[in-house]
């Protein structure tokens, strides 16, 4: 497989008994891209994710994320990328300061570096004033930033963003947008799942699940050029409505 890809997915499938939950999907992600990867509920979304991470074993096929085979070195995987979804983010019952403790201690940091990188944190996102308040006292959006920036904590080579706005406004979800800007400006490449399809203008290029298959992939641009279509949200619901 081709070195300069962070990922790298060939016919990679997974079967529950009969039922085929993702089939065969090719495709590859470069360092530093923003990649949308959009389909309707049941599409097969969430199944090829988890194989993607590390927590789920594929049927069929190869993939490599940043350098790390899916089948045999799943637990590499998980240390050198960060994960954020809209469901499972920062522990609610412990404060901002201790949270960003937890999760560098989960990804390995020293305790200095958790120190350092701690302090940076909380000033970049403005949180010095709440850093010893309840992460379930924030306001959603504020939850969602530092939820985005624990991902990144480490320094990982993907970070993999599921659902990352959901529920929150549209200002906030353009701040978080920046974030996710500035990330792959520094190099971290970001695979994102959404609902919204104005995200997915965003993307430097996004692929359309249907059926556990991917039925499109390129850049926003082509995409609707290709179906003659003038936003995202048309190529999203021909494609999905078949």
């Amino acid at each position: 497989m081709n070195n300069n890809k962070v990922i790298q997915v060939e016919g990679l499938t997974k079967m529950f008994g009969d039922f085929t939950a993702v089939d065969a999907i090719t495709f590859d992600i470069e360092k530093g891209e923003i990649f949308g990867f959009l389909g309707a509920n049941g599409a097969g979304k969430t199944t090829a994710i988890k194989m993607l991470i590390g927590i789920s074993t594929p049927t069929f096929g190869k993939a490599t994320i940043a350098g790390f085979d899916v089948f045999t070195q799943a637990e590499d995987i998980k240390k050198n990328i960060g994960y954020m979804s809209q469901k499972f983010g920062l522990y609610n019952d412990l404060t901002v300061k201790e949270n960003i403790t937890f999760f560098g201690g989960v990804y390995g940091l020293s305790r200095k570096s958790i120190k350092e990188k701690s302090d940076a944190l909380l000033k970049e996102l403005g949180l010095e004033n709440v850093a010893y308040t309840l992460v379930g006292d924030l306001p959603l959006g504020w939850k969602q930033k530092l939820s985005f920036s624990v991902a990144l904590i480490h320094d990982p080579k993907i970070v993999f963003l599921d659902e990352p706005t959901g529920g929150v406004d549209p200002i906030t979800r353009r701040q978080f947008w920046e974030l996710i800007y500035k990330a792959a400006n520094q190099g971290t490449t970001v695979f994102v799942t959404t609902h919204y399809m104005d995200e997915a203008e965003y993307c430097d290029r996004v692929s359309i699940m249907v059926n556990g298959k991917i039925e499109a992939l390129d850049t926003p641009k082509k995409l609707k050029e290709q179906f003659d279509l003038d936003s995202m949200n048309e190529v999203f619901l021909k494609l999905a409505r078949g």
